[in-house]
């Protein structure tokens, strides 16, 4: 199967490098030109514990990629999904399948112009990778990978097995899901409840859930993103949504959430549009307000704004 990673930063390296261990005919995709520079040079760097390997796997700008291929992962951040697929649609095919493990909600509405329905695949996973430089991933711990087709059907339904199964058979834990989108609205939920406030007080997890402010203020956030599911079809339990999100943020202890990493640390724009910023958008569209989380979605932006213009 020809697979390209469209999006080869952390997460995508990982994803890339383990596919093609299995055999599997791999082709990275990305924008960083010392990243792709440093593939192309010395080959991509995998630090897994205390094993370190260097495998050669080919890398391309989005241009430059002229064959067709099977199957896209897409692992971009979701404000660059859509000038990715822009990038690349030469090679999106009547026949490509595209499956989305992105983090936030409405990322379907945008493949959805690329691509046939019948050919778009949802998932969830709790895998992370981290980067100690261009060229060099680093795997953290295990995980988990749920899948499913976005369109119901028999054809759909059986070729989101046969991925779940290429995905295992590379050393993943996938499996396929039932409801895909309620797990992607929880993991949505919990993100939003945490990302965006850890960026804006400039902590950790275990920091902010330590506060006696924490669990009022990530109820009220919950609150919002269960209400606007609900309308949109998926019922998530506030009460097991909060509990989730304290004692899993105590037993990760000094981990900095994404929007931290990009914000705070990197002085790059957020994913807070297709979090918190995407309830709000919604709750708009559905008739009723979401204040925490539109006031949140305007302080990441405003935050956003005075680290870019310094």
């Amino acid at each position: 199967m020809k697979i390209a990673i469209a999006g080869s930063g952390a997460l995508g390296s990982r994803f890339g490098y383990m596919l093609y261990e299995a055999g599997n005919d791999v082709i990275l995709i990305d924008k960083w030109k010392e990243h792709i520079d440093s593939i192309r040079e010395n080959g991509l760097i995998v630090q897994d514990g205390n094993n370190r390997k260097i495998v050669n796997i080919p890398i391309f700008y989005p241009h430059e990629v002229a064959e067709e291929v099977d199957l896209v992962f897409v692992f971009t951040k979701s404000m660059g999904l859509q000038d990715m697929l822009e990038d690349i649609k030469p090679i999106l095919r009547e026949n490509t399948s595209v499956i989305s493990l992105l983090n936030g909600i409405g990322h379907e509405d945008i493949l959805k112009e690329y691509l046939p329905v019948k050919n778009i695949f949802m998932g969830v996973t709790i895998y992370t990778s981290g980067l100690k430089g261009s060229g060099h991933v680093i795997f953290e711990g295990s995980g988990t990978i749920e899948i499913q087709n976005f369109t119901p059907g028999d054809r759909e339904e059986k070729k989101a097995l046969q991925l779940v199964g290429m995905l295992n058979q590379a050393g993943f834990k996938a499996y396929y899901s039932e409801d895909v989108t309620h797990s992607i609205w929880r993991k949505a939920c919990v993100n939003g409840a945490m990302n965006a406030i850890c960026a804006l007080l400039d902590c950790n997890l275990a920091e902010f859930v330590s506060t006696n402010q924490a669990e009022m203020i990530i109820r009220h956030i919950a609150k919002e993103f269960v209400k606007v599911a609900k309308e949109k079809g998926t019922i998530l339990d506030e009460n097991d949504i909060v509990e989730y999100i304290l004692q899993s943020s105590r037993k990760v202890g000094s981990h900095y959430p994404s929007m931290h990493q990009d914000l705070i640390q990197n002085h790059r724009l957020t994913e807070v549009d297709f979090l918190n910023g995407a309830v709000a958008r919604m709750s708009k569209e559905l008739g009723f307000e979401t204040p925490y989380n539109t006031f949140i979605t305007q302080l990441i932006h405003a935050k956003e704004q005075i680290i870019m213009d310094e």
